[in-house]
């Protein structure tokens, strides 16, 4: 690269933001077979309707923290689902969000063992939603994410389900970061 090149492109990388401590991913649920491959996907439209909305917030500004709130709207209404967060990418497959994202991994996956298996090793949520179908849900945990491993938010059928399985991914949220 010539110089005046460098110098010319400089003032755009000051422009580039820095990495914050604090990421928001807001986003409609749309089918994971949409044109445009979506950051929010439902694959049980009867509990996460398409085009309800979810917004999470990942807060990793105080050291050896991390907070993470969860909010929608336009969901099945009077529902209880449990939310974690996973390793993998959303894909049409709802498997390929991959496993729980846990601080300490255990060796063996899938993840059974209660020493790793729990609520201090893994951030999960319990998203209750009211008769409108909508829901906040918060959790914090003491240690941070690794960067670029918590690829994705995902929500399971929970309680009452139907005609679904309680462990069953029902939507997942593509994280940034």
């Amino acid at each position: 690269m010539t110089a005046p090149l460098a110098a010319a492109l400089l003032p755009l990388a000051l422009l580039a933001p820095a990495t914050s401590p604090v990421s928001v991913t807001e986003a409609a649920f749309d089918p994971a077979t949409a044109f445009v491959p979506p950051t929010a996907i439902s694959y049980a439209s009867d509990l996460v309707p398409y085009g309800s909305h979810a917004r999470i917030v990942t807060d990793r500004s105080l050291p050896g923290r991390t907070v993470l709130t969860l909010t929608v709207s336009g969901l099945a209404p009077d529902h209880e689902f449990p939310a974690h967060l996973h390793t993998g990418d959303c894909g049409v497959d709802p498997a390929s969000s991959g496993p729980h994202y846990q601080n300490v991994v255990d060796p063996v996956q899938p993840s059974t063992d209660p020493a790793y298996a729990n609520e201090g090793n893994e951030l999960r949520l319990a998203l209750r939603t009211d008769r409108q179908g909508v829901g906040s849900a918060a959790t914090a945990v003491a240690w941070q994410l690794r960067p670029g491993e918590a690829r994705s938010l995902v929500l399971h059928a929970g309680t009452p389900a139907g005609r679904h399985a309680a462990g069953d991914r029902v939507a997942c949220v593509r994280l940034d970061g």
